[in-house]
């Protein structure tokens, strides 16, 4: 009896773990989510295309390989963007032999940017700078539908004010977390933090000093061909396109990201909401803070005449809001409102970025393309505004800084401008023009890497979101600039 007793609790014993001990193979690749399965499947075969036979250097089909599996594993996964970032970024600089880089990459400006827009953004938030600059804005807005239309609004003529779309995210990010902690609505912070580093990025367009790679451009065209594009030209140009980007945008984010109700609901008046009047006098700490913040934008607006660079600048102002005795908090307190895991990201990003291009994978995709669309045969007008503006306008998938792109991709373009007998204005304005387009990946822009998760409550926008938006932005850009170049652009001066 005792034998028969313990054979039965060894039998109940053992039949709870069976099952979970019993599960086969597929049961387990099963219980993976279907994402996740999607995912894998995709990274391997991008794995196996870049494995096949051809004169590609060892390193740079690495770097095609790591940059496509982690736009798969942002696109597919909930994985940390920041860990797959810095996860690309080993795998593309550390086998190769490129660590250095990989680790230099912290030191990118970028980087530090990103650390002082925070810190400023702390002090903004801290001293109630920030509160009262969202207090204007949604005092001008009854609906959240009117607010995306106001901040649309606000954030296009900051193009003409401060050249570098890095600095006009850094201006932005305080006015964007108080946003968002007076909305308290996640749905509607993630359209903010999609909307406005958006607006920055199409209404780059309506300036000549709206991004770096304007300028380079036109140098490059001064360079091979004596002519050039004057400021007051590239705004006629540009400008009209800049504002219908940005309404396209506004429109994109409210129907993509907002329900009916969420963007028909009335918004708070300040009384309601507890915050402080608008008129209410300025207290010392915003003071402080509105003089340290304006004389940043000074700097850069000025950064030609004295030569140090918007991050820079913008840790020079971030030293001094924490300065003892003049700024508004103390160094701990500045560097707790800084998100280090976007600092990662950032980091990784950009290592990734930079093993495009150093490796020659992104020169090979250029090639690759400008063969591939046969523009050289082109003889139909709009058939050539449709292929420049679609092989310009996703350079930034395989060419991730903004100058950079312009280095690569406008010589090519100037000569085929030659050979083919076109306009050189034509071409490099609308090749810059499809430069601007950089919404797929956060990578591709500073703007967006500034935005991304920005809100201090993990509200903010992930990469899967960026990508949602830039499939329908991408036709719509590229519609635009068909239509401009048809409607506007080629009876100003602008025929191929």
């Amino acid at each position: 009896m005792t034998t028969r007793t313990g054979c039965e609790e060894g039998d109940a014993s053992s039949s709870v773990p069976e099952p979970a001990r019993a599960r086969s193979w597929r049961e387990r690749a099963l219980a993976v989510p279907v994402r996740m399965r999607w995912a894998a499947g995709l990274i391997v075969t991008i794995g196996a295309l870049v494995s096949l036979p051809g004169d590609l250097p060892v390193d740079a089909r690495l770097v095609l390989f790591a940059f496509g599996a982690a736009t798969v594993l942002w696109t597919l996964t909930d994985l940390e963007p920041g860990y797959v970032a810095l996860g690309a970024g080993l795998t593309a600089c550390i086998p190769v032999g490129r660590q250095e880089e990989f680790f230099a990459s912290l030191g990118n400006d970028v980087v530090w940017l990103i650390v002082g827009a925070f810190v400023i953004g702390g002090a903004m938030a801290g001293s109630g700078l920030a509160a009262r600059l969202t207090g204007a804005i949604i005092g001008r807005a009854r609906s959240v539908r009117g607010l995306m239309w106001t901040v649309t609004a606000a954030v296009v003529p900051l193009s003409f004010l401060v050249p570098s779309t890095s600095g006009r995210a850094a201006v932005l990010l305080p006015v964007y977390r108080s946003l968002a902690t007076r909305l308290g609505d996640a749905r509607i912070a993630r359209a903010l933090a999609l909307l406005m580093p958006t607006v920055v990025l199409v209404s780059t367009t309506s300036t000549l000093v709206g991004a770096t790679s304007h300028l380079v451009a036109v140098d490059l065209l001064r360079q091979t061909t004596g002519e050039t594009i004057s400021y007051l030209q590239w705004a006629l140009w540009g400008a009209p396109f800049g504002i219908a980007a940005s309404v396209v945008v506004c429109v994109a984010v409210q129907a993509m990201f907002l329900r009916r109700e969420e963007r028909r609901r009335p918004l708070e008046t300040e009384a309601a909401s507890g915050a402080a009047p608008r008129h209410a006098p300025l207290t010392r700490a915003e003071r402080v803070v509105a003089v340290v913040v304006g004389a940043a934008l000074v700097g850069w607006l000025t950064e030609p005449l004295h030569g140090v660079e918007i991050a820079a600048v913008t840790i020079v102002a971030a030293v001094l809001l924490c300065a003892p005795g003049l700024g508004v908090m103390t160094w701990k307190e500045g560097l707790a409102s800084v998100s280090w895991s976007l600092v990662l990201f950032v980091a990784g990003a950009l290592a990734l970025g930079g093993a495009l291009v150093e490796s020659g994978a992104g020169e090979w995709i250029v090639s690759g393309l400008f063969a591939l669309s046969g523009i050289d045969g082109l003889t139909s007008s709009l058939a050539l505004v449709v292929v420049v503006a679609l092989l310009s306008a996703t350079a930034h998938l395989y060419v991730t800084s903004h100058t950079v792109r312009a280095i690569a991709i406008v010589p090519p373009f100037l000569a085929l401008a030659a050979t083919a007998d076109l306009s050189p204005v034509a071409v490099v304005f609308l090749v810059s023009i499809g430069l601007d387009y950089c919404l797929t990946l956060p990578v591709s822009s500073k703007a967006l890497l500034v935005f991304i998760d920005a809100d201090d409550r993990g509200e903010g926008f992930v990469p899967r979101d960026l990508l949602r938006l830039s499939l329908v932005m991408l036709p719509a850009y590229v519609g635009l600039m068909v239509v401009s170049y048809e409607v506007w652009w080629r009876h100003t001066g602008l025929a191929l």
